[in-house]
């Protein structure tokens, strides 16, 4: 029998993991980066009313600073939730988990966040491997008291900072047939290669991207860089065409898959607290095989053209590092 299961959002409701909080009896650990919507703030206070030891960990602030859980904080806190900012080792903490009893984690690409349930694909896998609990309350207690988690080279669970790029590599590079993957950026160069690597030997790629523009300034070089890189190799790049891409996941072979909060930056390789997990259950990856199978057959190619590149990034700042040709006709076209 399977110890782990797979919620795909929106296709599934947040009903999974309401009935997760509403069923704990002893202890609730929840680590967030955003926690905002209204169902999961009320199911989360109701827990502790009923005598439910519940913590929260939230990021305190993005990089723009601005604080997406100020006002969730200070409702928890008005329940007598114990709620603290996440490791300020961290330049962010994207990890997005929770774990009940002691006894099932969750591994979330989704925030907490009423869009996240409802407007974007993502996706959470719940585990009741003993293992793969432990690493997570292991890891939930480290940044708690602000002291040092080593997972160590036996990691069950995928970690940022620590074991992140090379299981996320080594991944890529076990494909022998066929490899999706779902991610907002791309932009590490070691993931990049072994993705252009794993074309090269003959494995087929299905990469699905969100499109230049959503892209922030800072991050538009690597990020436009990285899916040219691909898609000039042969590299199939799409976009869903009915919602906005959230979650972060790879399938390989249909054989096995990885799926958490990591996007494929350096940033939340080397900077974040992020956690995935490697899932092997036939029954997962099917659905899974499924999930990509609709999402590829509900998708557009991208158009990395510099054509293509400039109608996207139409007005948007920075842009014109790329150095795209035509942007100067483009400008005089425009005048």
């Amino acid at each position: 029998m399977s110890r782990r299961s797979l919620l795909v959002l929106p296709d599934d409701s947040a009903q999974v993991i309401l009935d997760a909080i509403e069923g704990s009896k002893h202890s609730l650990r929840v680590k967030m980066f955003v926690f905002s919507d209204p169902h999961l703030l009320k199911a989360v206070a109701a827990a502790r009313k009923r005598g439910v030891k519940v913590r929260v960990m939230l990021n305190p602030a993005r990089r723009d600073g601005a604080d997406d859980n100020e006002s969730s904080r200070k409702a928890l806190q008005a329940e007598d939730v114990e709620v603290k900012d996440s490791n300020p080792d961290f330049g962010i903490t994207h990890e997005k988990s929770m774990v009940v009893d002691e006894e099932i984690a969750f591994v979330k690409s989704l925030n907490w966040a009423t869009k996240n349930l409802t407007e974007t694909r993502d996706y959470a896998v719940s585990t009741s491997h003993a293992k793969e609990v432990e690493e997570i309350i292991e890891c939930f207690e480290a940044d708690w008291h602000r002291k040092s988690f080593e997972p160590g080279s036996s990691a069950h669970l995928i970690w940022c900072p620590a074991n992140g790029r090379d299981r996320i590599a080594q991944f890529i590079d076990d494909a022998k047939h066929k490899l999706f993957v779902q991610n907002e950026r791309y932009q590490d160069p070691i993931i990049i290669e072994r993705l252009v690597r794993a074309a090269s030997r003959g494995v087929k790629i299905h990469i699905m991207a969100r499109p230049p523009h959503t892209l922030k300034k800072e991050k538009l070089l690597e990020g436009v860089g990285g899916m040219r890189i691909m898609d000039d190799v042969g590299i199939k790049v799409h976009k869903l065409k009915h919602l906005k891409l959230h979650g972060k996941m790879l399938l390989a072979d249909d054989l096995r898959a990885i799926v958490g909060s990591i996007n494929l930056a350096p940033g939340s390789f080397d900077d974040r607290r992020e956690l995935a997990i490697e899932i092997h259950d036939d029954d997962v990856v099917e659905r899974l095989h499924k999930v990509a199978h609709h999402d590829w057959e509900h998708s557009h190619a991208l158009d990395l053209s510099d054509k293509g590149l400039l109608a996207d990034l139409e007005e948007r700042e920075g842009a014109e590092k790329l150095a795209l040709k035509g942007k100067k006709e483009k400008e005089k076209e425009d005048e």
